[in-house]
């Protein structure tokens, strides 16, 4: 009997026990921290940083080539001197990969207006230039698209508005009433017994700015090579830039 008792009592002490009532949080202390100058360094993580900090630096600063004029987005009639260049750029450095890869060659390239970042100012070309005008880590993708999806390429950048870069290889004039005044690739009306190889983003083959016509690709061909890679290795081989707008992507007014 005792120990029945003593059963019972020690139940109810482990349930009153138990039965705390829950914890609410009725104050909260903050306290705000500056990061400036004042802050002391310490020097054993400093002497490991400085010396990959001035190597990068080193590296970004290193002059490739001159630039004669400024180069801006800002578009003419749909058209600037720098998406023709990045456009051209694309084509001069990735072409020959991919003819030695497929034997075939690359139609022309497609990029995005929202894709260039930065201006170009007069005077030294650097390494840091490439990477303001294209932080992103786009790589170069060569898509194959049927005579349908080069239609809608057409349709897309007359209605769209924007100055997409697009390299000298393509040819589109739009009249005051969106009507094409002149379709041509490689000098030559669109075929609707070919297809076409055009060089584009990795961003833009998967939809990117609504560019939905690639996902009618027939077949993809990675290249392993960045946007602003190319425009690295194509900066290093000139003396002076060369650029100017013209009308491979134009609309009359």
């Amino acid at each position: 009997m005792e120990i029945k008792h003593f059963v019972i009592i020690i139940t109810l002490f482990l349930s009153f026990s138990c039965s705390k009532e829950p914890q609410k949080l009725r104050e909260i202390k903050a306290s705000q921290i500056n990061i400036n100058d004042s802050l002391s360094q310490v020097t054993e993580i400093e002497n490991f940083i400085k010396p990959k900090r001035d190597y990068i630096k080193s590296d970004l600063n290193k002059v490739l080539c001159y630039n004669p004029e400024y180069l801006s987005k800002k578009a003419i009639n749909l058209n600037t001197a720098l998406g023709n260049l990045m456009a051209d750029i694309v084509y001069e450095q990735v072409n020959p990969i991919f003819h030695e890869r497929t034997q075939k060659d690359i139609d022309f390239v497609l990029l995005n207006y929202g894709g260039i970042r930065a201006t170009i100012p007069e005077g030294n070309v650097t390494t840091r230039t490439a990477y303001e005008v294209m932080p992103f880590e786009n790589s170069i993708e060569v898509v194959e698209l049927p005579y349908e999806a080069i239609l809608k390429i057409a349709d897309y950048l007359i209605k769209n508005k924007k100055a997409h870069p697009v390299s000298k290889q393509f040819h589109l004039e739009i009249s005051p009433t969106d009507a094409i005044r002149n379709y041509t690739i490689k000098g030559e009306i669109p075929n609707k017994n070919q297809t076409y190889n055009v060089a584009t983003s990795d961003y833009l083959l998967s939809g990117g700015d609504n560019m939905e016509f690639f996902k009618d690709s027939i077949q993809t061909t990675s290249l392993d090579y960045l946007i602003r890679k190319a425009m690295i290795d194509y900066f290093a081989k000139q003396d002076t830039l060369k650029t100017a707008t013209d009308k491979r992507l134009y609309l009359y007014k």
